[in-house]
């Protein structure tokens, strides 16, 4: 089952974006080129131009962040003045986005001469290469992470991110609500921003303007934060769990044994889903509750249905 807008993959991003949201967590600081911060950023990974510092361009990943570090600058100090400026013209006639000095460089005469030519964003970082890479690229996966939208609540139940699904007045903030009541933590309410990343994994998230705030019918927008404490929002949480609640009618078949997994998905990612029938005097908040618990003692290796069904066997082989 799959029931999401389609797939979104962000082209690019502004240096101004980057620096604007990740500049403090990285110890950005711009040398020069505040005026060039409009170039775009068109792949979401960093690179160190240590080959295409030596000429060879073949494989160069222009679009990208260039990273200096210790090897980058200890070969081009290697060289006279002139000779670093040829080296690095070339480098910038490829329209690279910016450079970033780890370990908090100085930037040689002939670099800090060539950018301000070129109006080319120069940073700094006292982060050690290695340290900057891995950080940069975890924003950055961020950032170019395929997106979509689920029309759902998502919850953090007991640490399983469960998403809740339903037409509209099915009660799925009411469950929320309770589930808030009980310890529990909110993290979108109707609609849930779902991006992957690392080809794996489901993040989800609210949009910055409602993030902390609920609609319940009858009574309004509330602020979930300020009734039941900071801790009752998450910014965001991984799906662990897709539930979907139905109206129940008569002749509706629900499950007994809990032995065949169904599945939804979400931008090729298949997640476990139960699907629960509503109707008058079932505790929703509860039975939503057991799920997530029961999916965590699954991901822990205990699934209940089939150690039952294995006993059960076991039984009747004796008999």
């Amino acid at each position: 089952m799959s029931v999401t807008s389609p797939t979104k993959i962000p082209k690019s991003i502004t240096i101004s974006h980057f620096q604007k949201n990740y500049g403090k967590a990285l110890k950005l600081e711009l040398i020069t080129g505040n005026r060039a911060l409009g170039r775009r950023l068109k792949e979401g990974r960093v690179n160190r131009p240590a080959l295409a510092l030596t000429g060879f361009f073949k494989f160069f990943s222009n679009k990208c962040v260039q990273v200096f570090g210790a090897a980058e600058m200890t070969y081009l100090k290697s060289f006279s003045e002139q000779e670093q400026y040829e080296k690095l013209r070339e480098l910038v006639k490829r329209t690279i986005p910016c450079i970033v000095l780890t370990r908090n460089y100085i930037p040689p005469k002939p670099m800090l001469r060539l950018v301000k030519e070129k109006n080319l964003p120069l940073f700094r970082t006292p982060f050690i290469t290695r340290h900057f890479i891995n950080a940069a690229t975890v924003y950055l996966e961020y950032e170019f992470a395929p997106r979509t939208t689920a029309h759902g609540t998502l919850m953090d139940i007991g640490g399983t991110g469960t998403l809740i699904r339903g037409s509209s007045g099915v009660g799925k903030s009411e469950c929320a609500l309770a589930l808030i009541e009980r310890g529990h933590s909110l993290v979108a309410d109707d609609l849930t921003y779902v991006s992957l990343i690392d080809e794996h994994k489901l993040i989800g998230r609210s949009s910055e303007l409602n993030r902390g705030y609920m609609e319940c019918r009858g009574i309004g927008i509330i602020n979930v934060a300020e009734m039941f404490g900071i801790r009752s929002v998450r910014v965001e949480k991984r799906i662990d769990l897709v539930i979907t609640f139905r109206i129940w009618e008569a002749g509706m078949e629900e499950e007994r044994t809990g032995l065949d997994q169904d599945y939804f998905e979400i931008h090729g990612i298949k997640t476990p889903h139960i699907e629960l029938l509503v109707r008058p005097g079932r505790d929703m908040a509860r039975l939503v509750e057991v799920a997530a618990l029961g999916q965590a003692l699954k991901a822990l290796g205990h699934d209940s249905a089939r150690e039952f069904n294995e006993r059960l066997i076991a039984h009747m082989r004796r008999k």
